[in-house]
């Protein structure tokens, strides 16, 4: 079992910036990737890291660009009653909070799932995102 600069299992600590990702805590994962990159000589724990940071960076922004659809439906609303005219879809903000919600399931599972594995140096292959992350480092 190799361990890390720190005295821990690198499984561990894999499975550490895994678990981070569930209580919604960028600076956190950053700062836990930042000392990796930076300090730990491990392959698999540097590529383990990007990739919880990169799908943490990925389901952030889905969320937000979802999040969007309500201001947007506003703002054409807004525009509308502008020229005495009215707009509204009451049902988005439903769907909206539908599809976050399921976003955020999504992503607790799959983390949940990446940190149990990562305690025995293991991974699900996600092909587009192991394949950027292959590509530049």
């Amino acid at each position: 079992m190799q361990k890390t600069k720190l005295g821990i299992s690198v499984g561990l600590l894999g499975a550490a910036i895994y678990f981070s990702g569930l209580f919604n805590g960028l600076l956190l994962i950053m700062i836990m990737v930042g000392y990796v990159l930076l300090v730990e000589d491990n392959e698999w724990l540097r590529r383990t890291s990007v990739k919880a940071a990169v799908l943490y960076i990925i389901f952030a922004l889905v969320s937000s660009i979802v999040g969007l659809i309500p201001d947007f439906i506003t703002l054409i609303s807004s525009f509308c009653e502008i020229f005495g005219g009215s707009f509204a879809i009451p049902f988005i903000s439903s769907i909206v909070g539908f599809i976050i919600g399921a976003l955020d399931f999504v992503k607790a599972v799959l983390f949940i799932i990446l940190g149990l594995k990562s305690l025995n140096q293991g991974t699900i292959v996600i092909p587009m995102i192991d394949n950027l992350i292959n590509k530049y480092m």
